[in-house]
């Protein structure tokens, strides 16, 4: 294991290294991004690998203030979304391509899933593009779950049509010292992650394994920087809490429901 990781010191550079430093920033300095800059995130954005080079996603650019303060509300009321300096809604977009194959006479079949995951991922994908970019220029960046909450509120804001959905929405900005100053989350293991070939399905043992060893691991990295170690705790305590904050949350049920809406009009019922 040491020999694998003096191997991989060897192989970093400055793009990797920027990949494991890149944390979620959500307090920005009130500084506006360059013009330039800006166009430079968005050319970075295209370059992503897309399916068929057939850039399956619109980008929304949110520059009407108003419009930030009611996101910043419908996205479970998060301030910070409202006064970011760049807001971007990357939309997955089945439609333009429909549009496309009936402009020169086809009769294209409705979409279904699959379409629709793939447009996902291809906006996904760019949005991740535009993220790596942001942070080699300084810039801080934060994806917003919530951007798939209160669909009707949202789709009736932006006009979207059907066969369009937000697949992730961005907020990006000069980050503030303290932002800058904050430790990035400490990941699980890649042993606990990677499995090779087939899927691995993890013992209740090996689960409460792997998220204490990511425990240890957090306290080490405090510990060497010279911050107080937290205080033991219970597996059951916490992923209880934990389950109730985010899995049965209000704003995770209300997810579902949105999501659910947005891809039957994705035209699923259509295919029977």
């Amino acid at each position: 294991m040491e020999q694998s990781v003096a191997e991989m010191d060897n192989l970093m550079n400055g793009t990797i290294t920027q990949l494991f430093q890149r944390k979620s920033v959500r307090a920005f300095e009130p500084l506006p991004i360059d013009p330039a800059m800006r166009d430079l995130l968005f050319e970075s954005a295209l370059q992503a690998p897309t399916a068929g080079n057939q850039t399956l996603y619109t980008i929304l650019d949110i520059t009407d203030p108003v419009l930030k303060a009611e996101l910043a509300e419908l996205c479970d009321h998060q301030p910070f979304i409202a006064t970011a300096p760049l807001v971007l809604i990357f939309l997955a977009d089945g439609r333009r391509w429909l549009g496309m194959y009936r402009a020169a006479g086809c009769e294209p079949r409705p979409q279904g899933p699959g379409d629709a995951l793939l447009a996902m991922a291809d906006a996904v994908i760019a949005a991740q593009n535009l993220v790596v970019a942001a942070h080699s220029l300084g810039l801080g960046s934060c994806y917003i779950g919530d951007i798939l909450e209160n669909c009707e509120q949202v789709r009736a804001r932006l006009q979207l049509p059907d066969d369009v959905f937000p697949a992730a929405m961005l907020v990006i900005g000069w980050p503030t010292a303290q932002q800058q100053a904050r430790r990035k989350p400490v990941r699980f293991a890649r042993e606990q992650i990677i499995c090779e070939n087939t899927y691995r399905e993890a013992t209740p043992d090996a689960l409460r394994q792997m998220y204490h060893n990511r425990l240890e691991r957090a306290r080490s990295e405090r510990s060497l920087s010279g911050q107080e170690s937290d205080a033991p705790v219970d597996f059951n305590t916490q992923l209880r809490a934990f389950w109730a904050r985010k899995y049965e949350s209000n704003f995770a049920l209300e997810m579902n429901r949105s999501a659910a809406e947005y891809l039957k009009a994705f035209r699923f019922a259509e295919n029977g």
